[in-house]
């Protein structure tokens, strides 16, 4: 795949609405809303709907899912008007074309756990059923947020032929050399950039999305 002119920025776990508009302020793509229960950042439909409701043009709503029944995935796609659905359960091929179908024109995303495990034939079953991925770290027992990074030259193996945003503890400190490393369409920070979980540090979002730029212009430069 080409590497990208801009790196799309998404910040996930949203939960308040100033933390939602400084994120907007530092310039990011997209926002993430945790519709999981289990997620001590899950936010219910209705507070997302009045967050969202608050953004601005151009900036897209992400939910997060896990084994959700697809009607109820749709219903909250359409209440809250996300502009795409991150699948991050045992969700099936199958089961993203249908969602695709209810929520259209939702886009869907499916995440990957990346492990050693982790295999291309695993990711070619969605190929066609989804517009994109996100990888995360595999933990055993874990669906996602575990704030920790995975070895990523295990990306190569997979054969990606769809964009894909990085995650899985990016923070300040390693965002650089991540995208040094990676090259992916976007980033998915979370848990790297919080004072605790579903609050985020203002500070750290404007730190982030700036050393993601920065990344960019000195690449445009030919600098390292």
């Amino acid at each position: 795949m080409n590497e990208p002119a801009r790196i799309r920025v998404k910040i996930c776990g949203m939960t308040r609405l100033e933390d939602a508009l400084c994120a907007v302020e530092a310039g990011v793509d997209a926002l993430g809303f945790i519709f999981y229960a289990k997620s001590p950042r899950s936010i219910e439909p209705e507070a997302a709907q009045r967050i969202i409701a608050q953004l601005p043009p151009f900036v897209d709503a992400v939910g997060v899912f896990v084994d959700r029944e697809l009607s109820q995935v749709a219903a909250i796609i359409k209440q809250c008007r996300l502009g795409y659905a991150q699948l991050h359960g045992t969700e099936s091929p199958e089961d993203c074309r249908q969602l695709a179908q209810l929520a259209a024109p939702c886009q869907v995303l499916k995440a990957v756990r990346v492990g050693p495990q982790s295999t291309a034939a695993d990711v070619a079953l969605y190929r066609d059923s989804v517009q994109g991925f996100l990888l995360d770290t595999y933990q055993k027992n874990a669906v996602g947020g575990t704030g920790t990074t995975f070895d990523w030259s295990l990306i190569d193996s997979l054969k990606l032929t769809k964009p894909f945003l990085l995650a899985g503890g990016l923070d300040v400190g390693n965002i650089r050399t991540a995208l040094e490393h990676v090259r992916p369409y976007g980033v998915d920070a979370n848990s790297g950039l919080e004072i605790a979980p579903g609050r985020k540090d203002h500070s750290l979002i404007r730190q982030f999305v700036v050393a993601v730029r920065q990344f960019e212009a000195d690449r445009l430069s030919g600098q390292k």
